[in-house]
């Protein structure tokens, strides 16, 4: 199939990508990776009026890293992100999961941003986002806003992103010290999307014991999940923390609904086997954390 005829837009700056959906409105979709969208358009389940093609806006493509944590421009592509050593250094979970994003030629074109606005809750960077307590920044003609994580997904496919807006970068706040995270998943074939997904984080005190477990789910709800398990494995040492106990009481919070991939009672398995594993594996990565972050310069 092919898409449905549509006006193309090409602007060269920021102020005319925000003119051009100011003008369109409700009958545009912005164009920038593609990799999700083009499937759409030739498929005809989307149908705009209007493409806005913002590849040639200067300055969307950034990823800056800090002590604070990472911004990525609209424009960064997966594959920038996931071999970025400054964002690698701050934030560890980005690449671990941006290796499961699809595959290879896939992440070289398609964005983390995009990736995010899409609000797939089968898409790794949505739990990433969540787990961090991440914000995106939405753009428009004459203002601008910041959404958390937590408002900004609504639904499968569905995020808070209004006729006109564009989203311009997304920020991934730092972990505090002593902080190790993880990505685990299966999927059919790698690359696939994941019957369950679950990203882990695990901080420790100063005497190595658990002061903090958190967990964030994809392929489990319509919009990202994220529990609190720490209740379960609290001032117990992390070579000898019960993540069994931490594991069961995830499956309270774990709901999800059946599909052609996978029944929920499998997915539910694979989401208590998954949350154990990734909680193991990032209490032994937080074990080893805690060295200083360097001084990032930002990259264009």
């Amino acid at each position: 199939m092919k898409p449905a005829p549509f006006t193309l837009h090409v602007p060269t700056t920021l102020d005319e990508a925000l003119d051009a959906l100011a003008d369109t409105g409700q009958d545009a979709k912005v164009l920038a990776g593609g990799q999700s969208l083009i499937p759409l358009l030739n498929m005809r389940l989307a149908s705009p009026r209007h493409l806005v093609d913002v590849n040639g806006v200067g300055g969307l493509g950034r990823i800056d890293a800090g002590p604070a944590g990472v911004r990525v421009g609209a424009l960064a592509r997966h594959a920038d992100v996931e071999h970025h050593r400054g964002a690698a250094a701050v934030l560890p979970l980005l690449a671990q999961a941006l290796r499961l994003v699809a595959h290879p030629v896939i992440r070289n074109r398609g964005t983390t941003v995009g990736s995010l606005a899409h609000a797939d809750p089968s898409g790794e960077m949505t739990a990433v986002l969540s787990l961090l307590g991440g914000e995106m920044e939405l753009a428009r003609k004459g203002g601008a806003r910041t959404v958390p994580a937590a408002d900004f997904f609504r639904g499968p496919l569905e995020s808070c992103i209004e006729p006109g807006e564009l989203a311009v970068s997304a920020w991934f706040p730092a972990l505090p010290a002593h902080t190790g995270t993880a990505f685990r998943e299966v999927a059919r074939r790698h690359g696939d999307y994941a019957m369950c997904g679950v990203a882990a984080a695990v901080t420790l005190d100063g005497d190595g014991r658990v002061a903090r477990a958190r967990t964030s789910y994809i392929s489990m709800s319509a919009t990202p999940l994220v529990l609190d398990l720490t209740d379960a494995v609290i001032g117990q040492l992390s070579d000898a923390a019960d993540w069994d106990a931490a594991a069961q009481l995830s499956a309270d919070g774990l709901d999800p609904e059946p599909d052609i991939h996978a029944t929920a009672e499998y997915r539910r398995h694979l989401g208590i086997v998954l949350t154990r594993q990734a909680l193991g594996e990032a209490a032994l990565a937080a074990a080893s954390a805690g060295r200083s972050v360097p001084s990032l310069e930002p990259t264009p």
